[in-house]
């Protein structure tokens, strides 16, 4: 797959409808159909919208959510025959914390006298978490889970994500634009909507990335595109 021929070829069967629709003296209207006006707390996506495109020509693959499952999410994804894996890592990076400062906190005195870095907790996190075959999913969920890693842990899931996307895969991200006056959770509501879930506050929001720093921190993957929202969110779709 690839998304600059992609690009082209829907280019090319809009520029064949259009012409027909002229000729049958109707009007044409390339793309998705529009949606209608969102509910509250349902946000139009351009970037799902895109990320669904362009995986849409490899079917019987492999998805990873790493945001908190969601019945709806997985159903929409299983309907159109793809398998979807599920891993709640902000959840999992919290409770790791949490078990680290009791383990710390009740060591006897004089023991791992090795001072802890927020690095070694990073690695040993990921000793555990995202453990899938490298190059298993065809496209990955992130939604707004950079936002809250610090900035030993974060360059280090990126990094694990790439290797776990397949060549020609997608990541599908969100970015604050400023911080949240609330913590959400997601999920996918249709092919160009997903609903925000208020939820308990699992972490703290770490900082705010300017567009540069995004495109910065998936230098490794072949293709970059923003999507910038009314709502303060920012998307981010990354080709490997």
């Amino acid at each position: 797959m690839n998304w600059i021929a992609k690009a082209r070829s829907s280019s090319m069967a809009n520029t064949t409808t259009a012409s027909t629709a002229a000729a049958s003296g109707a009007r044409s209207k390339p793309g998705p159909a529009g949606a209608a006006s969102p509910a509250p707390g349902v946000r139009v996506s351009n970037g799902l919208k895109e990320f669904l495109w362009l995986i849409s020509d490899v079917k019987n693959c492999r998805i990873l959510d790493l945001g908190q499952v969601s019945q709806a999410t997985l159903n929409f994804f299983i309907e159109k025959g793809y398998r979807i894996s599920t891993e709640d890592v902000l959840r999992s990076w919290k409770e790791f914390m949490t078990g680290e400062e009791e383990r710390l906190r009740v060591m006897p005195v004089g023991e791992g006298g090795e001072r802890v870095t927020q690095a070694m907790l990073a690695e040993k996190f990921l000793e555990t978490a995202c453990q899938y075959p490298e190059e298993n999913f065809i496209g990955v969920l992130t939604w707004d889970l950079f936002d809250y890693f610090d900035t030993e842990l974060l360059p280090r899931v990126i990094d694990r994500i790439y290797k776990l996307v397949r060549p020609g895969g997608a990541v599908l991200s969100m970015f604050h634009n400023r911080t949240p006056e609330r913590f959400h959770r997601y999920r996918i509501v249709d092919n160009q909507s997903i609903e925000l879930l208020n939820a308990p506050t699992l972490a703290v929001h770490a900082r705010t990335f300017q567009n540069r720093e995004i495109l910065d921190m998936f230098g490794q993957f072949r293709s970059s595109k923003t999507f910038v929202g009314r709502d303060q969110l920012r998307e981010g779709l990354f080709l490997k």
